[in-house]
């Protein structure tokens, strides 16, 4: 894999908000694991066993898999994310607005369950729990703020679980994670520099600031499952904090460097631990309910600081102050016949920034999901899923400066920024999963 591009970038969300609605969860999070649980909001994951996907929430679930299952699939995420609002600057007063500035992706996955023993179960996963990627306009009138962010990470599960006895189903796994990504801001058309003496200096169109690495590095994840009877289970997972340090280049002004100059540089950025509890609860032979409850620890993520070669001290990027954020899902699923099943969820996601540290690269917000998807079993081996979703973003006001000095220095280059961030997301995936 070429890994030219860094989550160091994502280091340097800096002063524009990219980051977190290009990202369907809270941050730059992604849910999207499998289609199966799209269709019903992600709602009951950690207690559900629907095939080999099942370990990427709760490695106990492998338990629940009999022989050897592979479920491969692909989830579409289209961002429709706007920003709008003025700069004010010395000079005048800017518009700065722009379209569509998240762009769209495919999700791929695949995972493979194996059943060792009447005890024990073993897995394999691929996915990703982090990532986003925005590009503004050229022209954005707040690009020094920030005018393009990218994030990309692979994980890699190997999973194991244990069945004590018909009630209690136990898992662990190992997870190895790939990441990259780059960030950028460059001085508006109107930009101006101090030059010391009392005057100023355009510097339309130059780096203020760039970044780029990638790295690798480990984590794990344990899960339990407790099923009351054979109609009740509640199940619970918990993921741990993955500290990656991102290794690549920074080049621009801001950094004091040289038009042109690269040095080499590092920052550190947490992936964040996470929790789920959830529950599964077959009411009838045909109607079942499941829901979750989620936690995501990002009040970890504090800061942005750069560690750039030859440099004694940090350069701080951004202030973040993130807070925790929590995910509340419910959902259903119909058996409408032996081969055609039906769900449905819906889902309401908190931001994991307060009003005041919302930024135009992070327009994060609360969101609502709406699911729908079907199962269509074409024989009892060979089972195809599908599952759609509509993510409404609340409109959320955004000022910046914030009152920190890193954001400060970017204000007294190129203005203070006032506006709204708008936005939904419309995701379409697709699954196969196959029973040996």
């Amino acid at each position: 894999m070429n890994l030219k591009r860094t989550l160091l970038a994502t280091s340097l969300l800096s002063t524009l908000g990219l980051f977190s609605t290009a990202s369907n969860a809270a941050g730059f999070q992604l849910a999207e694991y499998s289609a199966t649980g799209l269709g019903r909001a992600y709602a009951g994951e950690a207690a559900m066993a629907d095939n080999a996907s099942a370990q990427w929430r709760n490695p106990a679930m492998l338990t629940y898999l009999k022989g050897t299952q592979v479920s491969v699939g692909a989830i579409y995420v289209d961002p429709n994310l706007d920003v709008n609002g003025t700069v004010t600057h010395p000079t005048d007063t800017y518009n700065a607005t722009s379209k569509d500035f998240a762009n769209s992706a495919v999700i791929p996955n695949f995972y493979l369950s194996h059943q060792i023993n009447e005890q024990w179960y073993a897995g394999f996963a691929a996915g990703t729990n982090y990532g986003m990627e925005t590009e503004l306009d050229s022209n954005f009138a707040a690009s020094h703020f920030g005018n393009e962010a990218a994030v990309t990470t692979m994980e890699l599960n190997a999973n194991l679980a244990y069945k004590l006895n018909e009630q209690f189903s136990f898992g662990g796994g190992l997870r190895y994670i790939i990441a990259e990504g780059h960030f950028g801001a460059t001085a508006p058309g109107h930009a101006l520099l101090p030059d010391g003496q009392g005057g100023y200096i355009p510097i339309g169109g130059q780096t203020l600031k760039y970044m780029e690495g990638d790295t690798t590095d480990w984590g794990w994840q344990l899960g339990a499952a407790w099923q009351i009877n054979k109609n009740h289970r509640i199940g619970a997972a918990y993921k741990s904090e993955v500290d990656l340090t991102l290794k690549g280049h920074a080049e621009g002004i801001g950094f004091g460097l040289d038009s042109g100059q690269k040095i080499g540089g590092s920052m550190d950025l947490p992936l964040p631990a996470t929790f789920e509890l959830a529950s599964f609860h077959q009411l009838t032979d045909k109607w079942a309910m499941h829901a979750s409850f989620n936690w995501t620890d990002w009040s970890a993520f504090e800061k942005l600081e750069a560690n750039l070669n030859g440099i004694s001290e940090p350069s701080m990027v951004k202030v973040e102050n993130w807070e925790d954020n929590y995910r509340f899902a419910v959902g259903t699923t119909y058996q409408m016949n032996e081969k055609l099943s039906l769900r449905t969820g819906i889902a309401y996601d908190t931001s994991a920034v307060s009003d005041k540290n919302r930024t135009i690269t992070i327009p994060e917000t609360d969101r609502t999901w709406l699911s729908v998807g079907a199962s269509y079993a074409f024989t009892k081996q060979f089972v195809l899923d599908s599952g759609f979703t509509y993510i409404l973003a609340k409109d959320a006001d955004i000022t910046e400066s914030r009152g920190y000095v890193s954001d400060d220095i970017a204000e007294a280059i190129g203005g203070k920024f006032v506006g709204t961030t708008t936005g939904n997301v419309w995701l379409l995936g697709v699954q196969a999963n196959y029973t040996f």
